[in-house]
């Protein structure tokens, strides 16, 4: 395959998926938009609980990740037996995973206090995730059948499904944030309805696409039965894709918590950079799926040579968006700030101004978030997932999280420096993915299928 045909492979498949991706973080987005315009003390609130959400999602797509490039190896090799095996086992782990973090939700509002935030805020953002943190279950199912469908390289109803539920999620939003069209005015709760009805809807659909047109793997045909070999299998592959996962978001969980510190209009316009820096992310976290699907399906077929060329091209593709996108962030700060609030909002002209700072930052760690996630995603479809765990935990919690706790309160620097910890953090582990997997599984993995 030439170089133009690998391009060719990696849109056909990266394009639907990163649309999904984005989509996924839209509705994210049109929540805090929206309860912003709502008032900002919820706009706050949001923020705290979508990071307190995201923590314990995080981890749980492990294993959904996990699928992903199993399935793909599977697939590779033309064992559509093993395929579903390994799916269903996936949906096993979600299910469990979710029931078992369902109480961490309810009490959230300890947690948050217990974290040093204030109160008031903390009681809000419990009001949401007592109602969003349900949506864990049809939230973690998605990414397992999304996995599922990535690896088979079956993504376009991913991205067709996720541009019809951006917009119901903007109606629902509209109708019960505010109170309109005679239903009641909830607030932050409001929001949380209109995510959960979502991604019930969400993972209804993909249900019925797949129990219709991707009939040959009978995927729910006797769901209940265990398969214990390769549960074990996909859990062993799961926890650390899901630690790795959380090790990352728990750092920018961090960081919010570290900006509550600094005051209620700083965290504001922190979770509003955060917002804009999640499209980017969510794009790169496309780019790594397509680069975990084409290795594994290189990997299970043999083909040593589209293992090493196909790697090398998605990661130029994903260094291009990164430098595009931190264009945007760079030369448009304050437009984009000004989108999450009121236009009469006091407290507008502060929270622009250090959202604006902040996605100067944000335009520097593009191109370091770029090089890690493609490297993570090639080391995953490699089924490499012990040692990035623990790159990613040296990185990110003893290098990223101090530098950022120094920087902001020893040094002084404050919400920025905190964002300098992020920027630091995400380089090392750029650096560290990158040679082991250029000089160190590549290498070994291509040897093993020559």
């Amino acid at each position: 395959m030439t170089v133009r045909g690998h391009v060719g492979a990696a849109a056909s498949l990266g394009v639907p998926l990163i649309g999904s991706n984005l989509a996924l973080i839209a509705i994210g987005i049109s929540d805090t938009v929206m309860v912003g315009w709502y008032d900002v003390k919820s706009l706050a609130a949001i923020v705290l609980a979508g990071a307190y959400y995201f923590v314990i999602f995080i981890f749980g797509t492990g294993f959904g990740n996990a699928v992903m490039p199993l399935v793909a190896e599977a697939a590779g090799a033309g064992n559509d037996v093993r395929v579903r095996r390994i799916t269903r086992m996936g949906i096993w782990i979600s299910l469990l995973f979710s029931v078992i973090t369902l109480p961490m939700f309810m009490c959230s509002g300890s947690v948050l206090k217990f974290l040093g935030q204030d109160p008031e805020v903390a009681g809000l953002a419990q009001q949401y995730l007592r109602i969003a943190g349900l949506g864990v279950v049809p939230s973690l199912l998605i990414m397992v059948l999304k996995s599922y469908l990535s690896a088979l390289e079956r993504t376009a109803i991913l991205f067709w499904g996720g541009l019809v539920a951006v917009p119901m999620n903007i109606i629902v939003n509209y109708c019960l944030i505010f109170g309109h069209w005679g239903l009641p005015e909830l607030g932050i709760r409001g929001a949380a309805v209109a995510s959960l009805s979502t991604q019930m809807i969400s993972v209804i659909v993909l249900t019925v696409y797949i129990s219709f047109f991707v009939k040959r793997h009978a995927l729910f045909t006797r769901l209940w039965r265990p398969d214990w070999p390769v549960f074990i299998r996909v859990f062993r592959l799961g926890w650390p894709i899901g630690l790795t996962m959380l090790a990352q978001v728990g750092l920018f969980a961090a960081s919010t918590v570290m900006v509550g510190w600094v005051g209620l209009k700083d965290l504001a316009a922190h979770g509003i950079a955060i917002q804009l820096a999640s499209i980017t992310f969510m794009i790169q976290m496309g780019f790594s799926g397509v680069a975990t699907v084409r290795s594994g399906r290189a990997f299970g077929s043999g083909d040593a040579h589209v293992l090493r060329v196909g790697a090398r091209v998605i990661l130029a593709m994903a260094v291009c968006f990164a430098i595009l996108a931190g264009l945007v962030f760079f030369k448009f700060p304050e437009p984009l700030t000004g989108l999450f609030l009121a236009s009469d909002e006091p407290a507008r002209p502060v929270i622009i101004a250090t959202g604006s700072l902040l996605l100067v930052y944000a335009a520097i760690f593009q191109l370091v978030d770029a090089f890690q996630s493609i490297a993570m995603g090639l080391l995953r479809g490699l089924q490499d997932a012990r040692a990035p765990m623990l790159i990613a935990a040296v990185s990110y919690w003893l290098v990223g999280c101090p530098t950022s706790l120094i920087l902001s309160r020893f040094v002084g620097w404050g919400t920025p420096g905190v964002w300098i910890g992020l920027i630091v953090g995400l380089a090392c582990a750029a650096i560290l993915l990158n040679y082991r997997f250029w000089a160190v599984v590549l290498p070994r993995k291509t040897r093993r299928i020559a």
